[in-house]
């Protein structure tokens, strides 16, 4: 009778592992998935800006300037989201160390997608003068500090949430949200452009500012559901919360602030300069049709969206450095090469030239880096540590990229400048990737999460 109770409660044992296991990866999927919907419809807005500021802002909001200058103007204003993501990040962060990633995550959301909306209602230069640009780089900045929470707290919660083993794969989901967002931007303007480039520049360019709204709700009713993760609650039951998250920061941790900063720099070059610079650069450059660089980011969209996970999942085998560093030097050796694919203004060595950039570059960096980054940090500054470096890094590359680049070219009439720019980025980046220590294989809140439960 003993032998069996004794079996009976084992079995019992068993299946509530079994339970508990399911319930853990269950309320893993809706982090990711949930991380996912959110960082797909910021990035489709912040994309979506950096495509109208190439092909329709330089016209409707700066039309008194020569089309360069104008497109000139147009990318300081969206360098200027860059510099207000400093801003988001820092107060963000501070609040997601103290108040929980959730919470945070919810109003970032509704800042960017609300900034949005508020463009396509937006009256241009014509209706009421000066006042349209001020307005227009007013949402921009609201847009900058909404991103600037977001990246830090989307990654995060799905690295939190993530067994053992996998937390590159399964932060590295929300790092599709890149692609995916500027997929489903590419696709929107695509449909909006084919009334012809007068209705795109009269009204259509609304259209898919406006749609963030529909985007929102639904980003809303998937984030409503997720859990906080048991490292922050853990943070909560034992009274560990920072109180000034950014000075523990500064104070104990500037090696991996300068580490994560250097390593973003190129991340950040390569994909503004692949992404945002290019549309002019063959178009109002080059002279091409709007076409060319649209369909190659097309494709290079849906091979981010496969590259992404995949060295996600690969630096959980073979570690985080030897992962980002590859997507550096692909940027290093492949910067020259690229620039000439563009400049032959053949349509399908121009979407070559942008897979093997963006695509193979970039987003070979993107994989891992999210869990690089928070692996930098403990629990209870992870969320500012992260805000930090993601947002710091980009202000010296991509808050100045599409317009630096611009000059470059008007200055020296030729692209090489710019491959030259790229390089020296992943130089730095393959630097700090050396400096770095290998921490796939740490198992990082495991401490802090033992001695709650206890």
């Amino acid at each position: 009778m003993t032998e069996q109770h004794g079996q009976e409660l084992e079995q019992r044992g068993r299946e509530a592992g079994l339970r508990s296991a399911g319930m853990r990866d269950r309320t893993a999927r809706n982090a990711v998935v949930a991380s996912v919907i959110g960082s797909v419809i910021e990035w489709y807005d912040f994309f979506l800006y950096a495509t109208m500021a190439a092909l329709v802002f330089n016209k409707e909001f700066f039309p008194e300037f020569d089309p360069l200058i104008g497109s000139l103007i147009a990318f300081a204003t969206f360098a200027a989201g860059f510099i207000t993501r400093p801003i988001g990040g820092l107060i963000f962060g501070h609040f997601g160390d103290r108040l929980g990633r959730k919470k945070i995550l919810i109003l970032t959301m509704l800042i960017m997608g609300g900034s949005s909306f508020l463009m396509g209602v937006l009256p241009t230069y014509a209706a009421i003068g000066t006042a349209a640009p001020v307005l227009l780089l007013i949402l921009r900045m609201l847009q900058g500090i909404g991103l600037g929470g977001e990246w830090g707290g989307a990654a995060i919660l799905t690295f939190e949430h993530a067994p053992a083993g996998r937390r590159g794969r399964m932060s590295s989901w929300p790092q599709t949200g890149v692609p995916l967002g500027l997929l489903l931007s590419t696709v929107a303007v695509n449909l909006v452009s084919l009334g012809g480039d007068g209705a795109l520049v009269a009204w259509t360019w609304r259209i898919p500012f406006l749609f963030s709204a529909v985007l929102v709700l639904l980003g809303l009713f998937l984030r409503l559901r997720v859990a906080e993760p048991a490292s922050f609650s853990a943070l909560v039951a034992t009274d560990q919360r920072a109180r000034v998250p950014l000075l523990d920061v500064l104070r104990y941790y500037p090696k991996q602030i300068l580490i994560g900063a250097g390593a973003r720099f190129s991340e950040s070059i390569t994909f503004n300069v692949y992404n945002a610079f290019i549309l002019t650069y063959t178009t109002t450059i080059l002279g091409l049709p709007k076409s060319y660089a649209l369909n190659g980011l097309l494709i290079a969209s849906v091979l981010g969206f496969v590259i992404i996970p995949a060295t996600g999942r690969l630096s959980d085998r073979i570690g985080r450095r030897p992962v980002f560093g590859l997507g550096a030097l692909i940027a290093l050796v492949t910067a020259f090469p690229v620039f000439a694919l563009f400049d032959s203004k053949m349509m399908i060595l121009i979407w070559v030239a942008i897979i093997v950039g963006w695509a193979l570059g970039a987003c070979t960096m993107f994989g891992p880096e999210a869990a690089f980054f928070a692996e930098l940090f403990p629990a209870r500054v992870r969320y500012t540590g992260m805000s930090v470096v993601y947002q710091l890094g980009v202000l010296p590359s991509g808050a100045i990229a599409p317009a630096l680049c611009i000059w470059l070219v008007g200055r020296f009439g030729g692209s090489w400048p710019v491959a030259v720019y790229v390089m020296v980025a992943a130089v730095i980046a393959l630097v700090a990737v050396l400096l770095a220590r290998e921490t796939a294989h740490d198992d990082v809140d495991a401490d802090l999460i033992t001695a709650a439960e206890d």
